[in-house]
């Protein structure tokens, strides 16, 4: 057919569903031979969805082919194309004039014909009244392709700006759209009427059960007086949804009362109170790590969260014993403010490492106050008491320490980021009780994510992490802080823990970590289908006794290959390596886990 562009899909793609009949094909003609806009057509089909879909029935594909003339229809408009002409035929029936009661049994051929008729230009275009700093679209002007979705956006724009100085009524008052045919034009003029501006004004709560309505509006911390705010609003739900509490969290605008006052309903839905999960990490050094965690997120009604930790680590390790952890922390969101969540924990401790053997407790109370969407801060007062056994004797470590940083994070996804960056940064001066020594300690984890292709087949990863203890020498150091390097939290290849220093020159076998640190660590990913990817990797580390960029020639690297499948909840991580330099390890590691390494 001269002119027309024609697509056929093949009914066998998706025609493995139990009980669905043959379809032989699904045709596509469209006028004017226009591949973008033939893609349009085809993405926009309801016939096409259909016929992909599972469990489809003939049934099924006669009720979209009635259907199809609306979609595509508005898929023409909102390319500017007034005058489509649209044909469904089932088997040379058009599917119109086919009554739904002698709707065909067997279907075998669908034609679907498209005449997308000439493309409209805007004749004239206004949204008004609307406020200095309005974004229009640009394509919203006259001389420019009619596309109905722009005056969708223009209207957006112009009510979200409204209501962004307070407007929270503000909506459309009237419009007046027209399609000259003869000139291939649209005029479009739509009207706004604002309203008047308004305040927060009372807050109801609907839907809680457990959870007690007060601390529901102190969560939500809604400023109550003060000018409407979308963004306000938003964060508002965001609080809510953050504390793990709900399962759902809407926010609704009631009808003003009194002269400019805004009535706000909060609507939850709570989820079980209680959580718990179990995981666990392989690695042929270090072992198995099996961690696990019990949860309540509502202890007294008040969204307080009760968390049990516990994991066993390092069975099996080449080098070192077991290491055993327990801990309980209680949090209190909105304290102080409604972005201000406090905390109380303990733990206890058990490490045997290649180097070491440790016994230590841990209380402590903090402060996390979120700022905005990607940056966190926190600060806390913790006692540590540890008792340490390594070659050069046993010490007792007795700290009261100080801890605060910040986390900047754009990441799109926590375990299998493939854009923006994560910046962990923690500053812990702490004070020495008994013969202790007083000190501090700087880390810092710095984590980017670009990605190419559509969609996003190459993923490079970048890693750098560091750190420095200031004030004692190494032995007179709490093991706590003090740093190693090798591993799969480091360096991939090189056994756990295996880079450290050597205090005593006259004992080559007496290692204890080091005062400064310094490792980096990049990967390509690669998705080779829709669930399976390879990853490409190279780690280095060093560690050292002075300034963490001059840690001397304590220095290893490792490199290696991984596997990925995404389970939809996080990959699960396959990774096999061996040492490029350094003396600390030979042969191969393989590390198993969920999430990627970094």
């Amino acid at each position: 057919m001269a002119g027309t562009r024609t697509l056929t899909l093949a009914a066998v793609m998706a025609l493995g569903a139990t009980g669905a009949k043959a379809l032989d094909a699904l045709v596509f003609q469209v006028v004017g031979n226009d591949a973008e806009l033939t893609e349009t057509i085809r993405n926009s089909s309801l016939l096409a969805e259909t016929v992909r879909g599972e469990d489809r029935q003939d049934g099924d594909l006669f009720g979209a082919a009635q259907a199809e003339y609306g979609r595509l229809v508005g898929a023409m408009y909102a390319v500017g194309r007034y005058s489509p002409v649209v044909s469904v035929t089932i088997d040379g029936r058009e599917a119109a004039s086919i009554a739904p009661l002698n709707a065909p049994q067997d279907i075998r051929r669908i034609v679907v014909r498209v005449d997308p008729g000439p493309q409209f230009r805007f004749s004239h275009a206004q949204v008004a009244p609307i406020l200095t700093g309005t974004e229009l679209p640009d394509g919203f002007r006259a001389g420019e392709p009619a596309e109905s979705g722009l005056i969708q956006d223009a209207v957006k724009a112009g009510i979200d700006r409204w209501r962004d100085l307070g407007f929270a009524k503000a909506e459309t008052r009237g419009q007046r759209i027209a399609a000259d045919h003869r000139a291939q034009t649209l005029s479009a003029d739509v009207a706004l009427s604002p309203g008047p501006r308004l305040r927060f004004g009372p807050v109801t709560v609907a839907g809680n059960e457990r959870m007690s309505a007060r601390r529901v509006e102190k969560i939500a911390g809604l400023p109550e007086g003060e000018r409407f705010s979308p963004e306000e609003l938003e964060a508002s739900a965001n609080r809510l949804r953050r504390t793990g509490i709900f399962s759902s969290v809407t926010l609704t605008e009631g009808t003003p009362v009194a002269p400019d006052l805004l009535p706000i309903e909060m609507t939850v839905v709570e989820q079980l109170t209680r959580r718990y999960s179990i995981g666990a990490e392989i690695s042929s050094s270090e072992g198995a790590s099996l961690t696990g965690y019990w949860l309540h997120r509502n202890l007294l009604g008040g969204g307080e969260r009760l968390r049990v930790d516990a994991g066993v680590e390092n069975i099996g390790a080449q080098n070192s014993g077991r290491d055993y952890n327990l801990g309980v922390t209680l949090e209190r969101p909105a304290t102080i403010t409604a972005d201000t969540t406090a905390s109380v924990n303990a733990a206890v401790a058990k490490l045997d490492e290649e180097d070491y053997v440790s016994d230590s407790l841990t209380f402590g109370i903090g402060f996390s106050h979120i700022f905005s969407e990607e940056l966190t801060g926190s600060v806390g007062l913790q006692y540590t008491y540890s008792d340490v056994s390594d070659d050069s004797g046993d010490y007792v470590f007795e700290t009261v320490a100080l801890p605060f940083g910040a986390i900047w994070d754009t990441r799109d996804d926590d375990l299998d980021a493939t854009d923006g960056w994560y910046v962990n940064a923690l500053a812990t001066p702490w004070a020495g009780l008994g013969g202790t020594e007083s000190g501090g300690q700087l880390t810092f984890d710095a984590r980017t994510y670009y990605s190419f292709g559509t969609p996003r087949r190459l993923t490079l990863a970048g890693r750098v992490q560091g750190g420095q203890v200031f004030g004692p020498d190494p032995l007179d150091t709490p093991r706590n802080y003090l740093f190693y390097s090798g591993g799969g939290g480091t360096v991939r290849g090189q056994p756990y823990q295996s880079l450290g220093i050597y205090p005593d020159p006259s004992d080559p076998d007496f290692k204890i970590g080091g005062t400064a640190f310094l490792a980096a660590s990049v990967e390509a990913r690669v998705m080779v289908t829709e669930n399976i990817g390879v990853v490409g990797f190279f780690d280095a580390g060093s560690v050292g006794v002075d300034d963490f960029t001059d840690t001397g020639e304590d220095y290893h690297s490792g490199a290696g290959i991984g596997i990925r499948y995404d389970t939809g909840v996080g990959p699960i991580r396959f990774d096999v390596a061996a040492p490029v330099s350094g003396g600390t390890g030979e042969g191969v590691q393989i590390y198993v886990g969920i999430g990627q390494a970094f």
